[in-house]
């Protein structure tokens, strides 16, 4: 990345830190003006003080919630992206699945996370189900409509240049589709949190949900907030992770993943 383009996107991201600074000034002097209580809603600045009474066992929970996330995604993104190409490939699987994909998002997840707990324990295995749940459908949604906008032009080009089905997808289709699936993968990444907490909550005896759990019933709001700000952060970090790998391999469509 240039020098240049580190300073636009220090620009483009100007407004919204701004906007946040804005917000957590007025949060902050209108906590202390009606001496709002902290077990209600705690101030900017005794959120802080959390982390620095227990920044250890934040830290320590962090990673259990970070490891559920990036595993959880990266089973998405695998079993995503196998899905769309096979769905692509084949119009009968895909009439026959397609529908009940769209159907299955009818069901929250929330329900779901106490069977997965049931059935597959308390360990690592059912967050990473439950989160690779969450993040899976974007994903395939995505993927497949980028494989099927490819301009026909050019599979009829590949055809006439006697290329293999294989040929037309690995050279044509896949590369066209990536911009759409790098989408669906960074939406997917802001949906990670979401699963792993919901994880946590139906059964978890360490993370950030497992936290949030413990510090309802005692009245500590401002943990519960500490580990919410720190969702937001491990969010935030996958969805940057997700939107470098994909200047880094799909660099034909870095103009369009540079838009805000």
């Amino acid at each position: 990345m240039t020098a240049g383009s580190r300073r636009a996107g220090r620009r483009r991201g100007a407004p919204a830190l701004l906007l946040v600074v804005v917000a957590v000034g007025l949060w902050e002097a209108a906590i202390r003006l009606f001496r709002v209580p902290d077990y209600l809603l705690p101030a900017p600045s005794a959120i802080v003080a959390d982390f620095g009474a227990d920044g250890r066992l934040l830290l320590d929970n962090a990673l259990v919630t970070l490891t559920e996330m990036a595993l959880g995604l990266a089973l998405a993104v695998a079993a995503g992206l196998l899905l769309a190409v096979a769905l692509h490939l084949s119009g009968t699987l895909r009439r026959a699945v397609y529908p009940l994909l769209i159907g299955s998002q009818t069901v929250p997840v929330v329900v779901l996370a106490p069977i997965l707990v049931i059935l597959l324990g308390f360990d690592l295995a059912p967050k990473l189900a439950i989160v690779a749940l969450v993040c899976f459908f974007p994903i395939v949604v995505n993927t497949v409509d980028g494989l099927r906008s490819v301009d026909p032009e050019l599979v009829r080009m590949m055809r006439t240049l006697d290329g293999s089905r294989w040929a037309i997808l690995k050279r044509v289709e896949l590369p066209w589709a990536l911009p759409l699936a790098f989408s669906g993968m960074r939406v997917a990444a802001t949906y990670a949190a979401i699963g792993a907490v919901f994880g946590e909550w139906a059964g978890s005896s360490a993370g950030l949900g497992y936290l949030m759990l413990q510090a309802t019933p005692n009245l500590d709001t401002p943990r519960i907030f500490a580990a919410i700000v720190i969702l937001t952060v491990l969010s935030l970090a996958l969805f940057l992770l997700i939107r470098a790998l994909e200047r880094l391999l799909v660099p034909w469509a870095r103009p369009a993943a540079a838009q805000p």
